[in-house]
């Protein structure tokens, strides 16, 4: 690509709305313009610049490696003037693009996608991807723009901040108890059937919950999904080890020996250091971050 003085925002920031929305007519609908001035501003820039910055077909704009760069240098390009804004207190610069987060089932499910409409409000431009699933995220590999982890990487580029503890204790259905053995210390549990995680399909060692409680107990139903082991044990099956932001506040679900069963684990905030001060990371993320600061009390019921 040959160095000049075309890589200003004004130019840029078409190809990066193309390659952000996918076609022509959805960046020109960002951008306020019509069709012909974007292909126009493309056209005119890989003029310039002498490299085809875009693959055209039936299905549209594809972007070529020097397409994918320009984009990558207008992300930062935005991130910088946006960031300038804020700096001399202009709060209302708008965040546009897409950021990706990759949660546990549990976190993601029921305490994250319940309290991201005031942050999509607050950022109409702003597109949220919420992965939620019991996996880890790469986020070297850009499986996720922020992840929320049971622990910090070993190695890597990453950059983690712990968000909160979060206790866990035994929970089961009210039928499950009148139908069985009285639960009055930790010995009893071994006479009683449980729900937990398949062994060999955990993602983290942090889940690997019974052993700790005790090397007899055996699971009846085991689930690769929390939600599935949450249903499993409202519908009367079995005891679950469960967070306690999921089940503490369920009138379907009674806690079981609540003194004397209290695991705690702990929920990072991680992102890759290469894009964790683009400003629509950095504001995600600390949004997330302030969600669970306010609502840390729900973590410990």
């Amino acid at each position: 690509m040959r160095e000049s003085d075309g890589g200003q925002w004004d130019d840029y920031r078409f190809v990066l709305a193309i390659v952000r929305n996918g076609t022509v007519t959805a960046a020109a609908q960002q951008l306020g313009v019509d069709h012909a001035t974007v292909i126009r501003r493309i056209d005119r820039l890989e003029r310039h610049l002498e490299e085809k910055l875009f693959h055209r077909n039936i299905s549209g704009y594809t972007p070529s490696e020097a397409g994918r760069a320009i984009a990558t240098t207008a992300d930062a390009m935005e991130s910088a003037i946006l960031n300038g804004r804020c700096a001399i207190g202009r709060p209302d610069a708008q965040l546009s693009g897409s950021v990706r987060i990759g949660a546990p089932d549990g976190f993601g499910s029921y305490f994250l996608a319940p309290r991201l409409l005031d942050l999509v409000e607050r950022h109409p431009e702003l597109d949220i991807e919420l992965v939620a699933t019991a996996r880890e995220f790469s986020l070297s590999k850009r499986e996720a723009d922020i992840a929320v982890g049971l622990h910090l990487p070993e190695r890597g580029r990453t950059v983690g901040r712990k968000l909160t503890d979060y206790s866990l204790k035994l929970y089961a259905a009210p039928s499950y108890l009148e139908r069985f053995a009285p639960i009055e210390g930790r010995r009893d549990l071994e006479q009683h059937r449980f729900i937990s995680y398949i062994e060999e399909l955990l993602y983290a060692p942090q889940l690997d919950y019974l052993h700790q409680i005790s090397p007899r107990i055996r699971a009846r139903l085991r689930s690769a999904n929390l939600n599935a082991q949450l249903q499993a044990t409202v519908s009367g099956l079995g005891i679950a080890v469960l967070p306690c932001f999921m089940a503490s506040w369920r009138r379907d679900l009674v806690c079981v020996l609540p003194d004397e069963i209290v695991l705690t684990r702990t929920f990072w905030l991680l992102m890759h250091s290469d894009n964790r001060h683009l400003a629509r990371i950095r504001a995600t993320s600390e949004y997330i971050y302030d969600l669970v600061d306010r609502e840390k009390a729900m973590f410990f019921a």
